[in-house]
Formats: structure tokens, C-alpha cells, sequence
């Protein structure tokens, strides 16, 4: 530096530094806030995982149906006809293997590759892998032990009849009725099927102790003296 003595330059530099440190002190940066109520997605599945990883989500269900099990036992010897009605997915068989490979979304159509995904809900339901809920099928062995009629009423449309009645049987599921979802049918709400599905059952003369399923929709709407909640933390239907 020209025209600046060493003392000098040596007091220039050391202000440019201060000024420096000082601006790095003081800078902000400007983010928004996050959503109120609104989960960052990624923190979302990972507590998802550990969930169905941990063995909490194991726990919640058998208590659910260790609880459906109690009052079975408890109505079974005196109620006419007894009988109960399950819903299927979630509820009897899992298919977290499928949502799993799509990262928790509900992937409803196309293809499913086991090893990478994505993999296809209804694609998936068609190979019939679907493991057992273990909690359900003791209660289902329970109920036919007990003289209890078992019923399923889900969702799935009539073109997985055969895979299903295939997964069902080899996981070791017995029954007396399976009601799939009616060929072309549309319904806003699970409830304006399952509820009507139940209605027959009772209007055969059976009482039906309990209903069992994975969403509300699957219980609102009557016909069954008690109804049981099993927990879903991947998805909601209507």
C-alpha cells in the first residue's frame, strides 16, 4: 500500500477485520414460519416408521383386539346367532409392505415392484401376500370356537374376490360371509355401504356382537352392539 506506513497498515486491517466481524455478526436469515398444525413431511413418515417398527403400533392393536376379544367372550353364549364383522385391509390382513415401498402414500393404482416400488395398491392386494394381523386372526379362531359367525365387508372391488378369499384362507382365516364392494358402485362415504352390509347380516337373524375395522367409516352407522377402532397412522378414508 502506497503512501501508508507499516503502523498504518497494520491499523487498517485490523478495523477492516472489526467492520467484517462485525457484519457477520449481525446478519439474519429470513425464513417464514412453519404452517400452525402442519407436520414437516419428512419428520412425518420417520415417526410413521418407528411406529410400525417399535412395536407400538403391535401393542396398540392387540389391545384393540384383546379388548373386542373380552366382549365377544363375554356375549357370545348368550346372544341368538351370534356374530361379528371385520373389515379387511388394516383390519385383518396389512398391507404396509406396499405403502411402505411408495413412502407412506397411497399409491391406489398402477404396477407394484417389490423390490424398488412403487408398488401398486390394488396390484398389490391381487398377489395375495398380504400378512395377517395376528391379533385379529386369534380373535377369529376365538369366534369359531365360541360358535361365533364371522363376517368380512371391505372395500375392495369384486375383481379381487378370488385373491382375496386366497389371501384370506392361507393366512388361516375362516368365514361365513365376505361382502366386497359392489361392481360399478360409487359411494361417498364407507358408511353408506358397510353400514347397509351389516343391516343385511342383522336382518338374517344374527346379532352381531362387534364391528372391527381401521377407519370410523368402517363402524358408523349401527348394527353391531360395540364397535372397535384399530389404529391407521398412514391414511384416511372417508
Amino acid at each position: 500500500m502506497l503512501g501508508i506506513s507499516r503502523p498504518g497498515r497494520r491499523l487498517l486491517a485490523f478495523v477492516l477485520a472489526g467492520g467484517l466481524a462485525a457484519c457477520a455478526a449481525t446478519s439474519q436469515r429470513f425464513a417464514p414460519p412453519p404452517p400452525a398444525g402442519v407436520p414437516n413431511l419428512y419428520d412425518a413418515t420417520r415417526q410413521v416408521d418407528a411406529y410400525l417398527g417399535d412395536g407400538r403400533y403391535d401393542a396398540d392393536v392387540a389391545k384393540v383386539a384383546g379388548a373386542a376379544r373380552a366382549w365377544m367372550e363375554r356375549r357370545a353364549a348368550t346372544a341368538v346367532r351370534p356374530a361379528i364383522v371385520l373389515d379387511i385391509d388394516e383390519t385383518a390382513l396389512s398391507n404396509w409392505t406396499a405403502y411402505r415401498l411408495n413412502g407412506w402414500a397411497r399409491v391406489v393404482d398402477g404396477g407394484c415392484d417389490l423390490e424398488r416400488g412403487p408398488c401398486g395398491l390394488r396390484a398389490w392386494q391381487a398377489l395375495g401376500r398380504a400378512p395377517a394381523l395376528a391379533p385379529t386372526l386369534a380373535l377369529v379362531r376365538r369366534a369359531r370356537e365360541l360358535g361365533v359367525a364371522v363376517f368380512f365387508v371391505s372395500g375392495r372391488p369384486p375383481a379381487l374376490r378370488d385373491a382375496t378369499e386366497r389371501n384370506l384362507h392361507d393366512q388361516g382365516y375362516e368365514w361365513d360371509g365376505l361382502t366386497l364392494l359392489p361392481a360399478g358402485a360409487k359411494f361417498a362415504s364407507a358408511v353408506d355401504f358397510k353400514a347397509p352390509a351389516r343391516r343385511a347380516i342383522a336382518e338374517r337373524g344374527y346379532t352381531i356382537l362387534l364391528s372391527m375395522g381401521d377407519q370410523t367409516s368402517d363402524l358408523d352407522g349401527g348394527f353391531a352392539e360395540r364397535t372397535f377402532k384399530l389404529p391407521n397412522p398412514v391414511y384416511y378414508l372417508p
